[in-house]
């Protein structure tokens, strides 16, 4: 997929196709220096990350205060933030390096309103519990664990969104004891298919009751008991 073609899909106007292809060329930049992603061709960034990004926006569009957990290269908080100037957007990534790449891109694309947190998601919400509208992730972890990073950092009637690929649906059945015991219940399943096949299942979960405090758990204990 091209820039001018993620245009015509998302009615994307020419300022962010510009920050778009700059944020295409500070990926491919820094990918050298770092592992970013494994996706390296031009027209597969484009759609492998950015209108992957953008498609669970279709279904249900992110609003007020978001956090992006495991943010990475910024996928998908970097991507929502130039498609939708006014949110405003926290993108959480324990690793050093990759923050450092993430405030270069916001700093070349002049973005404001988004910020780089360079902590753990289980630390973080300690002083940041249930403050976010929207909380997502995108290729994390199982949604068992994911679940438990992401929901504690949701106001209660906020959205907790899992992007996920092929295995999106078996992960939402088997994580039905975490959800409800964190205090989400499903809002609604969007099954896409990009150019190439690649399956995308995108669940977003309304939170309808605050999380115990006694989650999450230490990380290494999520890993070994999941919920």
């Amino acid at each position: 997929m091209k820039l001018e073609e993620l245009k015509n899909k998302t009615g994307l106007n020419d300022e962010q196709i510009r920050q778009f292809d700059r944020y295409m060329e500070l990926l491919t930049e820094w990918n050298g220096k770092m592992n970013l992603t494994a996706i390296t061709d031009p027209e597969e960034i484009v759609e492998k990350h950015f209108y992957d990004c953008l498609l669970p926006c279709i279904k249900i569009m992110p609003e007020g205060k978001a956090a992006d957990v495991g943010s990475g290269a910024g996928f998908p908080g970097v991507v929502w933030k130039i498609a939708f100037p006014g949110l405003s957007v926290t993108l959480i990534e324990p690793t050093g390096k990759r923050c450092t790449f993430l405030n270069t891109v916001i700093r070349e694309l002049n973005l404001s309103g988004i910020e780089t947190v360079n902590e753990r998601a289980e630390d973080y919400v300690r002083s940041h519990r249930e403050e976010f509208d929207t909380v997502t992730a995108r290729a994390v972890a199982n949604l068992r664990v994911l679940s438990e990073l992401c929901v504690p950092l949701v106001k209660v009637n906020g959205l907790f969104l899992a992007m996920k690929g092929q295995a999106g649906i078996q992960e939402d059945k088997e994580a039905e004891n975490a959800l409800n015991t964190l205090g989400v219940r499903k809002e609604a399943c969007q099954e896409e298919s990009l150019g190439e096949g690649d399956k995308r299942v995108n669940l977003w979960y309304r939170k309808v009751r605050k999380t115990p405090a006694v989650y999450p758990r230490h990380y290494s204990q999520m890993k070994k008991k999941p919920l």
